[in-house]
């Protein structure tokens, strides 16, 4: 298994989303589709007496050519970035 360059950790990234659920990203010009359940990303740091409230999802995605990868994003603002990439 790999993970993202860290150079590339926090990359503005396109997503689709249905029902407020990813359906689809592009990253690094390649479209996926989401194909699996995505799971919530809950805060990273359980001791914080107030919760973040950060938005963020676990899924797999597919490419066109059947290439899967796990990708980890973050909602920041207006933007969706890119946290990992599992290949």
């Amino acid at each position: 298994m790999s993970l993202l360059h860290p150079a590339r950790s926090g990359t503005v990234i396109t997503v689709w989303l249905v029902n407020d659920v990813p359906a689809r990203i592009v990253h690094e010009g390649q479209r996926y589709r989401v194909s699996d359940m995505p799971t919530r990303l809950e805060d990273e740091n359980p001791d914080l007496a107030h919760r973040l409230n950060l938005t963020g999802w676990r899924f797999q995605g597919t490419d066109t050519a059947g290439i899967s990868r796990m990708f980890d994003i973050r909602r920041a603002g207006d933007e969706w970035r890119l946290i990992r990439v599992y290949d």
